[in-house]
């Protein structure tokens, strides 16, 4: 049976990191910006609604996955 590897050594961006900090910071900015948003726009069904959330949250979330790979980019360097 080979051996566990308990532990690594990555070399550059922990992308897990990326993906899962992405994700709350998502949920947690997003939900109040789509509901904000949402307040200028007219939306008189269910349809219109949630394709307005995918529309508004998809930009969210590409931004934030920007902003935190960059950030984790820059972190990394500098250790």
């Amino acid at each position: 049976m080979p051996e566990r590897v308990e532990t690594h050594d990555s070399e550059g961006v922990d992308f897990g990191w990326v993906m899962q900090v992405t994700f709350v910071t998502t949920i947690l900015i997003g939900a109040p910006v789509v509901a904000i948003a949402s307040l200028a726009v007219t939306l008189p069904t269910w349809q219109g609604k949630a394709l307005f959330a995918v529309r508004v949250g998809s930009v969210v979330w590409f931004v934030t996955a920007v902003v935190v790979y960059l950030y984790a980019r820059r972190a990394h360097s500098e250790a």
